[in-house]
């Protein structure tokens, strides 16, 4: 059952608007036009074939990035209808959040950011917020989709505020500043760095963890990487799967696995309902704004749970993200795309008509406009683009 709209959640009758005008639909919400924009644009489409961990022609049955942010939007939607929050702008945000990320996962993000080290680098989050600004070409008044200030907000800083209250990049960003997609971006339209985004926008960043701790347990499994006992290396799926082989004596090891993975999605969901309804309740606030103002995450693990969490991600960064036959194909995807993005930068002309500039443009611009090319491959584009270009090409198997 939906709890009632909170005093706290985002209300689109009272959304801060588009950047370009646009008349109010007579049928759906602000925010509900804005999840409609993110299903139907180019970007997510070309989700279903790009890396989550495993390249797509490795099996059909293992998540791409389309399927984990469907899984996403689905936790993020039942967090936020236990909490009375804005469904449709939370499952925006789930939708949206990894429409940036280039082909290969992670290892094309670490490729791009390399060719682009002298140029600003490249950070998935950011290329987000250019996919939905500029990069999307679907309407005929302006480029992207024309979110509303509220998804923009929560696509930038669902992670928390990117900069104190002096604007200097605070987190992940202060080592080396932020991001030259934000921070265009932000001259223009500014999306208040320094202030917390809503609850929509953290449950989204919450659903984003819970999905990536489970659905990565259920492909590594399939993939053989690691068995269900080997997961009793961790006290609370130890304790799930003492559960499970209680109430199931003679369950074979898929269902197992597959009953695990809704147990801790089951447990994770509900820690953050409790952990944020404790929370919201002493804050006692009554507005979006009074969260945006209120200095410090509301939407998290309580300790326990945060604690059971870290150590699933450590379990699958060592058995899983860095186990040698994950590592060698992505090392092998990431040498495609170094590949791909020196050529384009010898040889403009390899690139499709629409990607080349017919005027004089400085280094910088070229060298992004090549970023923005190649980090909207799917991962098989990214091969065939490869194999046309270049007379060997890794196999990534």
């Amino acid at each position: 059952m939906a709890a009632p709209r909170a005093l706290y959640a985002c209300d689109p009758g009272r959304s801060r608007g588009r950047l370009f005008a646009e008349p109010e639909s007579a049928t759906r919400s602000a925010f509900r036009r804005d999840c409609d924009r993110v299903i139907h644009s180019t970007a997510f489409r070309r989700l279903k074939h790009k890396t989550q961990v495993f390249v797509f022609h490795e099996g059909d049955h293992y998540r791409t990035r389309l399927t984990h942010t469907l899984e996403v939007a689905q936790i993020a939607r039942a967090i936020a209808r236990q909490l009375g929050l804005d469904e449709d702008l939370t499952e925006t945000l789930a939708l949206a959040h990894d429409l940036g990320h280039p082909p290969f996962g992670h290892a094309g993000e670490r490729a791009l950011d390399a060719c682009l080290e002298a140029h600003g680098g490249f950070d998935h989050n950011a290329q987000t917020l250019r996919v939905v600004t500029s990069l999307e070409h679907r309407y005929p008044d302006f480029d992207g989709l024309n979110l509303t200030w509220e998804a923009l907000e929560g696509i930038v800083k669902h992670n928390g505020p990117l900069t104190d209250a002096q604007g200097e990049a605070i987190g992940r960003y202060a080592g080396h500043g932020l991001p030259f997609g934000i921070t265009d971006h932000d001259r223009v339209y500014s999306l208040e760095l320094s202030s917390f985004a809503s609850l929509e926008a953290q449950v989204a960043a919450l659903a984003d963890d819970i999905a990536y701790d489970a659905h990565d347990i259920d492909d590594g499994l399939r993939a053989g990487l690691f068995t269900v006992n080997d997961l009793r290396e961790m006290p609370l799926t130890a304790d799930m799967i003492d559960d499970i082989a209680a109430r199931y004596p003679d369950l074979d090891e898929v269902r197992r696995g597959a009953e695990l993975v809704r147990e801790l999605i089951s447990y994770l969901i509900g820690a953050v309902v409790t952990e944020a309804e404790k929370r919201l309740g002493a804050a006692g606030l009554d507005s979006v704004e009074a969260v945006r103002r209120h200095g410090a995450v509301l939407i998290a693990f309580p300790r326990e749970a945060e604690k059971a969490e870290q150590g699933i991600k450590a379990f699958l960064k060592l058995r899983m993200y860095r186990h040698e036959r994950v590592m060698r194909v992505m090392g092998e995807a990431e040498s495609v795309l170094f590949d791909l993005f020196a050529r384009y930068q010898r040889v403009p002309a390899d690139m499709p008509p629409e990607w080349l500039q017919a005027e004089p443009e400085s280094d910088t611009d070229r060298a992004r406009r090549i970023g923005n090319f190649i980090a909207g491959m799917t991962d098989r584009f990214a091969i065939t683009e490869h194999i046309r270009l270049f007379d060997s090409t890794p196999e990534l198997r």
